[in-house]
């Protein structure tokens, strides 16, 4: 069985799905990265922050779960 980085590299290649997700994660983290870059955020910098971090870690678990759903999958063949 692959470990988790090849199996991460297998799903970025075959799966769109996963390629979908990975592409939003990364997105967050690039604003994630402006804003933190602010030396004075707004409210709405903060708020955003928090709704990002909110989403990216939501988007992560998403990714977790088909990774862990086929290594399951795979234990049972």
């Amino acid at each position: 069985m692959p470990n988790a980085d090849a199996l991460r590299q297998e799903f970025l290649r075959t799966s769109e799905a996963f390629r979908l997700l990975h592409a939003e994660h990364h997105e967050c983290e690039e604003r994630l990265v402006q804003i933190a870059q602010r030396t004075l955020p707004s409210q709405e910098d903060e708020a955003e922050e928090k709704r990002l971090k909110i989403h990216k870690l939501a988007l992560k678990d998403r990714m977790e779960a088909m990774l862990r759903e086929h290594q399951e999958n795979q234990v049972r063949v």
